[in-house]
């Protein structure tokens, strides 16, 4: 039996903790959030009293945090000082990209194998177990995080040397926020043309128009009734989350010299989104905003 200390529980962290318990893992789970670490001990995992304390002595360290400083700290102050050497350590975290590799480097210079691994799929895929993970690092880190990636996800794809899997998520959270927009963009002309929404979807998603935003998460409530559309657009993933990885990718196109006019426009109009009380709903319902009918929570 695997020991895992899994660090960060929150709302995809927890599901992925749950998963390596069910498959058998000692997972030793800590976050700040006391309501977060109660449902993954209620699940099987056990509680650490503090990051420390779920790192002696595990075989794998697990990392789900908000931010890259975050995740630099943790890792600097103390994962590399109580991790077995020969431990590997996974960062799940969706970050910058610079750090990533600054702190991927460090982990070479202490001796230890280390992967970026973001992950895509929201938080049905993490209770499911159906992530996709985009990994970066050496080939040998690579085979040893997977036999820890598989057990919470049914892609798990090596995207080069490290950081590698930071910069595959960016470019592919870019590309499905500008496919959302033009999915919403196409509906709402649809319905102001007098066309039946349900009928729109049922011709475009057998059609070239057909896209993930469509047919996998539908922003109008009916064709697809897994979609948060269908749950007044809650839980899924939060448009919050989406600007944060929207400015990411700016930053990291900047660092590049690439342009990305679309992903520019898709981040301003997140940032309205958001500005106008969206933050918190899933980045789907950014159709509200386009066809008129968003109305901000009252506070």
């Amino acid at each position: 039996m695997t020991s895992i200390a899994f660090i960060g529980v929150g709302h995809m962290g927890g599901g992925m903790a749950l998963n390596l318990a069910r498959a058998g893992h000692e997972v030793r789970a800590f976050d700040l959030a006391h309501a977060a670490l109660e449902r993954v001990v209620a699940g099987g995992c056990r509680r650490a009293g503090s990051a420390a304390e779920a790192v002696r002595g595990a075989d794998a360290v697990v990392t789900m945090l908000p931010a890259g400083r975050h995740v630099a700290e943790v890792y600097r102050s103390t994962v590399f000082d109580e991790a077995l050497q020969a431990a590997v350590l996974i960062d799940c975290s969706t970050i910058d990209i610079a750090t990533a590799k600054s702190v991927a480097a460090e982990a070479e210079r202490r001796g230890f194998a280390m992967v970026d691994a973001p992950v895509s799929g929201g938080t049905a895929a993490a209770d499911a177990g159906t992530l996709t993970f985009m990994v970066g690092g050496t080939a040998d880190g690579f085979a040893r995080a997977r036999l820890i990636l598989d057990k919470m996800g049914r892609a798990v794809i090596h995207a080069g040397e490290a950081g590698a899997g930071q910069a595959a998520k960016l470019c592919n959270n870019m590309a499905l926020a500008i496919g959302m927009i033009g999915t919403c963009e196409a509906f709402n002309l649809a319905q102001r043309l007098g066309l039946d929404p349900q009928t729109f979807f049922d011709i475009s998603s057998k059609a070239s128009g057909q896209n993930w935003s469509m047919t996998s998460y539908c922003p109008i409530p009916g064709p697809v009734p897994a979609a948060p559309s269908n749950r007044d657009y809650e839980g899924g993933f939060a448009t919050t989350l989406m600007l944060k990885d929207l400015k990411l990718a700016l930053e990291a196109a900047q660092g590049s010299d690439a342009s990305v006019p679309l992903g520019a426009a898709s981040e301003a109009l997140y940032q309205m989104f958001a500005g106008l009380g969206g933050a918190g709903k899933d980045f789907s319902a950014i159709m509200k905003m386009i066809d008129g009918s968003w109305t901000a929570p009252v506070r």
